[in-house]
């Protein structure tokens, strides 16, 4: 994957950066960097989490994250502050620098709320085309924020979506993504219960921070072979959206995956609290090479269980610095 011919460019808002990454266009990057993590052309170590601010005036989380290929390297900021809505301000604030790996040179900067937000849907938006059984049916969102939207953006946008169906704990933002999915072109109804819709969807998003599980756990008899589930909110130890029995069925089962094993021993809670054996949990960058095999095994769901990490940053900033 190569970032040539490098374009001059100045610093990007959120509008510019997001006209840059179409979320097909984006899936289609993270496949040739997730080629380029195989053949080891491309790197990033796990990201740095450093705690900041205090509880008197606010707490958040500094989380940084290098990468490189042979052409590009970049460095991603984020500070995440779950109190910034109370001050009206973003929860999430940040930007990415891109240079040019031989010289140094600025290519870029990036907004990283965009990036971050676009790049994770695009990564759960290419785990459901390459290992969701049913592309075509009823989508479920949990959440209602930043992720919600550019999950819904994304899976509309990639895949043939029927209907839509959101449950949040604050209903007026699910109706106001029920809204925005009307206005993509889709059905889309808010619910209360997620037991009442689950048989009739066959892929599942979760974009909440959660400390509790908010989907029913296998023992409920809702879930099928069929079902498709993207867990992406819990990147702390202490968050948990999916249920215990869940994470462990698809371990046992072999239909447990994850974005990457990088990191995901100290933040991924929900597999944390489930006791999982890390050896069973598959990485993208092999699983999608057998992903017929994983679509068509039975015995759960199958699970995909998103943590982030650098290098689908950098495939985002190789496409955003292309002509």
């Amino acid at each position: 994957m190569t970032a040539e011919p490098f374009v001059s460019l100045t610093a990007l808002d959120a509008a510019a950066t997001a006209a840059r990454l179409p979320y097909p266009a984006l899936a289609k990057a993270i496949a040739s960097m997730l080629r380029e993590l195989r053949d080891g052309t491309a790197m990033a170590p796990p990201r740095i989490a450093l705690p900041v601010g205090d509880a008197a005036r606010g707490q958040g989380t500094l989380l940084v994250m290098p990468a490189c290929n042979r052409d590009i390297v970049m460095t991603k900021n984020i500070t995440v502050h779950p109190d910034n809505p109370q001050r009206g301000l973003p929860n999430i604030l940040g930007e990415v620098v891109v240079a040019n790996a031989h010289t140094g040179e600025r290519i870029a900067m990036l907004d990283g709320p965009t990036v971050t937000g676009r790049r994770t849907a695009a990564v759960s938006l290419l785990a459901a085309q390459s290992f969701a059984p049913m592309i075509d049916g009823e989508l479920l969102i949990v959440g209602a924020g930043v992720q919600a939207q550019t999950h819904l953006e994304a899976f509309v946008a990639g895949l043939p979506v029927r209907k839509v169906w959101l449950q949040s704990r604050t209903r007026d933002k699910a109706e106001g993504l029920a809204a925005q999915a009307r206005g993509l072109g889709v059905e889309a109804e808010v619910i209360d219960d997620v037991a009442a819709v689950l048989p009739r969807v066959s892929m599942v998003v979760t974009v909440t921070s959660s400390r509790t599980p908010v989907l029913p756990d296998l023992d409920s008899g809702l879930w099928t072979d069929r079902h498709f589930v993207a867990a992406v909110g819990a990147f702390r130890p202490d968050m948990c959206e999916l249920p215990p029995q869940l994470c462990q069925t698809a371990s046992a089962r072999c239909r447990l995956l994850a974005d990457t094993l990088f990191g995901i021993e100290d933040e991924a809670g929900d597999l944390l609290q489930a006791g999982i054996d890390w050896n069973t949990v598959q990485p993208f960058e092999t699983a999608i090479l057998e992903a017929d095999a994983l679509r068509t095994r039975t015995g759960s769901p199958l699970v995909f269980k998103s943590v982030g990490y650098a290098l689908w940053d950098l495939a985002a900033c190789i496409l955003a610095s292309q002509k």
